[in-house]
């Protein structure tokens, strides 16, 4: 039987000398002084090591001597120092191979740039020297550059003691290899300055437009941002800020002064306006929601202004739904013409609603406001039952002392009411039954009649929502100023077109909410509900109609 032997041998790295003996005095499998390095250690080393360089020109691209790098690695605090040469040359030897750094450029009269990169993880491998983290070019711009600004105030005077703040961005620029990009850099130059008497603003220490122009593909920009005036110091500003961009080469094109013309606290054109108010209808025409335009009594009005208004020129008038008289109201204008309050000298009547007129004059540009609003007094936390308040009718003939045919009875409720949006349905009215033909000489059923109690059939209630008084003289009465409709009225009325006369006295009206007449094919009935929007669904009942006299002559 054959045997198979398997040979194991360790060969060594050998070389053959001509006639020279071979030494390997370090004992690590390499003949020292074949070749370089003649160390398995160099060749790959425990702890790898590579280094950083680059090269910080001008933005003309001349070389910048004498550049201060600080080099932090990870997250030390003790960077290692480095100075460019005559060429702009620098270089960090021995810098852990994968290591995250951070690089600073600084030079008196040039903008400071900051940079990081990472050290390739291949750094002390074969082949040697290809662990270098390259940084450049790098270009610094130089801060031998003054720019001035004009500002002005929105009367068109000069706008004394603004601050304000330049920034020039980018500063410097620097190419970075190793898959690294530029938005690992940061080179922008940030300078202060206050104007004089004069409002001339100037910025120096900045990069030239020159500069700015070369860098970022000619993208290179100023920021102005000038901050709000507040000369007396007390939190409310004068005039608006200001802030625009204004690049390189716009700059070196057009060099000239240029004027900033601050606008008022709010945006330029923007009219005077209350912006927020416990009052909504004050705020604009949609916010006609009633609870959104309830008043607790003894609550003032409050108002805010999207800009400062003239004290002396806030005009506030009241008068309650009827219109019947101007009420007196108290006006303060109050942190520096940004609010108002409106204080009835008279405490409001709870579920009465009221209408206010509004007049201001802005102190930004003398914009002229005015407004007509409305409101309901009351807790919007409380609702109150809805009642019959009175009932009226309009007599037409000075001879007369009764209801007749054609003539209008109005019903005025505790507090306003509406229809549901949308729906289509009235309220309708009923007379007492045997009432409205009780001057019939033939037959004088029950109910026979429509408006009688127990007859499908009723007036249509309509809203009466007051926008004048009920005239009593001629020429009538009008309201102290034109009020605004809010769509709830405490007012509703209706024509009585029965046959016979009726006598005011001991007559009883019922409004029937259940009985609810649609006008509107297919539609719903919807319901009646009162300004706390409580549905009003029970009827009521009232005697006692009150006659409103022909207006006197």
């Amino acid at each position: 039987m054959m045997k198979k032997h398997l040979v194991f041998a360790v060969v060594p790295f050998l070389a053959l000398g001509c006639g020279e003996d071979l030494k390997d005095e370090n004992g690590d499998g390499i003949a020292d002084g074949v070749r370089e390095p003649d160390s398995v250690t160099v060749v790959t080393p425990a702890n790898p090591k590579g280094t950083v360089s680059g090269q910080v020109l001008g933005t003309n691209l001349s070389a910048l001597g004498d550049v201060s790098v600080e080099m932090t690695i990870g997250s030390s605090d003790e960077p290692v120092a480095a100075t460019t040469d005559a060429k702009g040359n620098f270089e960090f030897k021995d810098v852990p191979a994968g290591a995250q750094v951070l690089l600073t450029f600084s030079k008196g009269g040039y903008a400071t740039l900051r940079a990081s990169s990472t050290v390739p993880s291949s750094a002390g491998n074969v082949p040697i020297n290809n662990g270098n983290a390259s940084f450049g070019p790098i270009t610094l711009a130089k801060l031998d550059g003054t720019m001035n600004f004009l500002v002005v105030r929105p009367d068109g005077r000069p706008a004394a003691a603004v601050k304000a703040t330049l920034e020039a961005t980018p500063a410097g620029s620097i190419v970075l290899f190793n898959n690294d990009n530029t938005t690992q850099v940061v080179s922008t130059v940030v300078v202060e300055a206050e104007s004089d008497a004069q409002g001339l603003l100037t910025f120096r220490g900045i990069p030239s437009a020159t500069e700015l122009a070369r860098l970022d593909n000619g993208n290179g920009r100023y920021k102005l941002y000038v901050s709000p005036m507040d000369v007396d110091t007390n939190g409310i500003p004068e005039t608006g800020g200001f802030f625009r961009e204004y690049y390189g080469s716009e700059v070196v094109a057009n060099s000239t002064t240029r004027l900033i013309p601050l606008p008022f606290t709010r945006p330029s054109g923007a009219a005077l306006n209350v912006e927020s108010s416990n009052v909504g209808s004050l705020r604009g025409a949609t916010d006609t929601d009633p609870l959104g335009n309830m008043v607790r009594p003894g609550d003032p009005i409050h108002l805010f202004f999207n800009q400062p208004v003239q004290p002396n020129s806030m005009l506030a008038r009241l008068t309650d739904e009827s219109g019947r008289e101007s009420l007196s109201l108290n006006v303060a204008v109050s942190n520096h013409g940004y609010s108002a309050t409106l204080t009835p000298s008279a405490p409001l009547v709870d579920g009465r609603e009221y209408n206010v007129d509004l007049r201001a004059v802005s102190a930004e540009g003398g914009s002229l406001f005015t407004r007509t609003g409305f409101f309901f007094a009351g807790d919007p936390a409380s609702a109150r039952a809805v009642t019959i308040q009175e009932i009226r009718y309009q007599e037409t003939s000075t001879s007369s002392t009764q209801i007749n045919p054609g003539e209008r009875i109005y019903i005025t409720f505790s507090s306003p009411i509406a229809r549901t949006y949308g729906a289509s349905a009235y309220v309708q009215v009923f007379f007492d039954a045997n009432i409205a033909d009780a001057s019939a000489t033939s037959i004088n059923d029950i109910s026979d009649v429509p408006g009688e109690l127990g007859n499908p059939v009723g007036f249509d209630l309509f809203i009466d929502e007051p926008f004048a008084p009920l005239p009593t003289r001629t020429p009538a009465e009008t309201a102290p100023f034109a009020i605004t409709a809010s769509n709830y009225s405490s007012r509703y009325s209706f024509i009585y077109n029965g046959s016979f006369p009726l006598s005011p006295n001991n007559l009883r009206i019922h409004v029937s909410f259940d009985k609810l007449a649609s006008r509107s094919s297919g539609s719903t009935n919807g319901v009646y509900e009162s300004v706390w929007g409580q549905p009003i669904t029970s009827n009521l009942t009232a005697s006692s109609v009150a006659t409103q006299p022909v207006p006197a002559q």
